[in-house]
């Protein structure tokens, strides 16, 4: 016997040489059909390398429970940013989340698992503008412009500007305005090119609402 090999490997070995043979055979073949399939799904059969790339680029596989609960924290977490950024035009005031969580579920949103939820907001932002008074709050700003630039450039600003609350000129022109947040990057670029460095621009609130939410129906 083999008592480093086991009882099997004795089986084995007390068989023909030619039985012997073909056993070895076939699992060299069945080893090498492995190898085969390692490459073929990997680009290696380097173990310790599939190991690495399973975990840096494979999915977690998660229960149908796990998943619901992901899904669920997700949709609250769309609703909360939603709520934030948001208010109702007509009275300036902010939705709660559980209102747009609501108005989410009659619009029947579904959420996207491999879509960041940030992007997943501004999407339901556009698709509740259908059904409900909802547009983003706007951002109160201040610029200060030179004076021979000023008033060239308030034109050009001025398709970007929601409301000019107020306009003083003197030396140089100073406007307090609303915008909408997403044309905040657009007005920057301009007044910096614009005035070569020269103008100002200042953040005065990121959000104009009226305190308290609105109240559900």
């Amino acid at each position: 016997t083999w008592p480093w090999c086991g009882r099997g490997a004795a089986e084995s070995a007390s068989r023909s040489p030619a039985t012997a043979t073909r056993s070895w055979d076939g699992a060299a073949e069945r080893q090498v059909a492995k190898k085969e399939d390692l490459v073929r799904a990997f680009g290696t059969d380097d173990q310790t390398e599939i190991c690495k790339m399973i975990l840096s680029k494979g999915e977690l596989q998660v229960s149908d429970k796990e998943r619901h609960t992901q899904l669920e924290q997700m949709f609250r977490d769309i609703a909360t940013i939603v709520a934030d950024k948001c208010v109702n035009p007509e009275t300036k005031r902010p939705y709660t989340v559980i209102l747009i969580e609501r108005a989410m579920k009659d619009i029947h949103y579904s959420v996207k698992p491999h879509k960041s939820t940030k992007q997943q907001a501004l999407e339901v932002i556009r698709q509740l503008k259908e059904t409900m008074q909802i547009e983003r709050a706007h951002m109160r700003l201040r610029f200060i412009l030179p004076g021979k630039e000023g008033k060239k450039l308030k034109e050009k600003l001025k398709p970007l500007i929601k409301v000019i609350e107020n306009e003083d000129f003197h030396e140089q022109l100073e406007i307090v305005c609303l915008i909408d947040p997403g044309c905040f990057r657009e007005i920057d670029e301009l007044i910096r090119s614009e005035t070569k460095g020269k103008g100002t621009l200042e953040v005065l609130s990121l959000k104009d609402v009226e305190e308290g939410d609105e109240k559900l129906e």
